[in-house]
Order: structure tokens, then sequence, then C-alpha cells
């Protein structure tokens, strides 16, 4: 990047799972080596690369803070024609949780909103859902959501049953199945099942009831968080627009952020942070 200006990109799968501690900088150098000169370029990072078992492991901050309250913590030892930072995560002591990645999207969906006080919902694999008030984070909660499908429909029952495809209307009737009768979700789900075996349910208006169940007992439990609230979600285009329609069909009101655009300004404010502190 070149101020907030993005010059090129470039991506791997080689994240945290598939290599050892040791091997984070040469990842990092496959993918940039051709962007290096002479001039010692600077690497922002937020993630899972400052977990313990990452890169560096950068310490958490306790809520209520600022997404990004001090500045990245520096990476020793790096390629001398590099200067790594990772930015710190986020701890709430009780109920106990943590985040790593979404602090830099916080900060950077607020980077570009004054005085924005609400709640915002960053799905994925663990999703969050998150109080900001007078630029702080003050409390969240994680599930995860993304997780069970992934599980449920890879390694149960519900592998047989559950394919590709979507269906808008079979997702949205099962997300307000379950918001409003969150008991019933062990039922339900072993009810795409039983739909496959006597009714030849299609596969993938399973798969979409199988997220709708899912993300409609998560409305259920956060309730607290979205109802009457102002709302933004930043996430991938799809996820996004999947929560999206479920809280809308409540009467909620949704602002989706666009979660790359989050993302780099975020790390520009944690790049701008290791500049004042330098």
């Amino acid at each position: 990047m070149r101020g907030d200006t993005v010059l090129d990109r470039a991506q791997s799968d080689n994240g945290m799972a598939r290599i050892a501690r040791d091997g984070f900088q040469a990842a990092l150098l496959d993918l940039i080596e051709g962007w290096l000169g002479n001039a010692i370029v600077d690497v922002v990072a937020c993630g899972m690369v400052g977990a313990r078992q990452g890169w560096v492991e950068a310490p958490y901050s306790s809520v209520p803070s600022e997404p990004v309250p001090a500045a990245p913590i520096r990476v020793p030892n790096t390629d001398p024609r590099i200067r790594a930072f990772v930015v710190p995560g986020l701890k709430q002591n009780s109920p106990s949780d943590v985040m790593r990645g979404e602090e830099t999207q916080i900060a950077g969906f607020l980077a570009s909103r004054q005085n924005w006080d609400g709640v915002i919902c960053l799905p994925g694999t663990h999703t969050k859902w998150v109080q900001v008030s007078a630029g702080e984070v003050v409390s969240f909660r994680t599930f995860m959501t993304g997780e069970l499908f992934d599980l449920l429909r890879g390694q149960s029952v519900l592998s047989h049953s559950v394919g590709e495809g979507w269906d808008d209307s079979a997702f949205a009737e099962a997300a307000a199945d379950t918001l409003s009768k969150p008991e019933q979700l062990a039922a339900r789900l072993f009810g795409l099942r039983a739909a496959d075996l006597l009714h030849a349910q299609d596969a993938g208006v399973a798969r979409a009831r199988l997220s709708g169940y899912l993300i409609g007992a998560e409305l259920a439990a956060t309730r607290p968080y979205w109802l009457g609230q102002q709302l933004a979600i930043i996430g991938a285009e799809n996820l996004s627009e999947a929560y999206a329609i479920a809280l809308q069909q409540q009467g909620a009101f949704v602002e989706i952020a666009n979660s790359i655009e989050s993302t780099l300004a975020g790390l520009l404010l944690a790049r701008n942070l290791t500049r004042q502190t330098a």
C-alpha cells in the first residue's frame, strides 16, 4: 500500500494451521519477495499471526478499550528488508472471551464513522457480536456458529443430506423458526436428515436450512445485542447478506460494511501508531 491506496495483492493458504512457528516469515516472503527493494518495508499484520502459536505473541488488551489502543508489537529478528508488526487482540474477563483480527476491522470501520455507537456483528467461523460506545469496545460475545455448520455438514449424519446450492426462502424460514424456538434446534437439525430420507429434500435446500437454523439460534441468544440497536455487519459478502436477511425480517436496520476495506483501514491506523512510537 501507499497511504490508503492498494498497489498490489497476494494471498496464500499457508496460515497458522499449516506452518510451524518458525515458518511464518518464509511464508510471508514467498508472497512479497517481488515487492522488496533497498528501502525497508513495514509489514503490519493482524489475526492469529499474533496468537501464542503464531509468529509473535501479541498480548490482549482488556475491554472496555479502543479497538487498537496501543502500537502493534514488533516482531524480533526479521529479514533486514522488513519491519514486521502484529496488532494485539482484545480480551474480556467476564464472561471470558477473546478476539484476534476483528479488532482491526472494528477500528477501520469506526475510522470513517465519527461518534458511531451501536453493535457490530462480524460473522465467520467464530462470529463476534461487539458493543461499541464512545469509540470503545465495551463488551463482546463469540458464537461458534460457522464452525458448527462446517462440523455438522462434513462430519455428522447430515453430511449425507447437505450439499451445494442455496434457497433464500428456506434459509429465511429456518432462521425465523429457531429464532422464535431455539430450544427446538437439535430436533430441527435431525429433521434435515429425515426430510431427505422421506421426501428427497434437495441438498441445497438442506444447506440453506442448516445455516438458517444455526444463525436463528444465534440471533435468539444475541437478541439483547441487536434489538433496537444501530447495527453493522462486517464479514464475507454472502455470509453478511445471510445475517442481514435474518435480522431484517425481525425489523432490524442493518448496514453491511466491506470487510476488506475495514481491515485495510484498521491496518493503516495501526501502522500510523507504529510511526508515532518509533
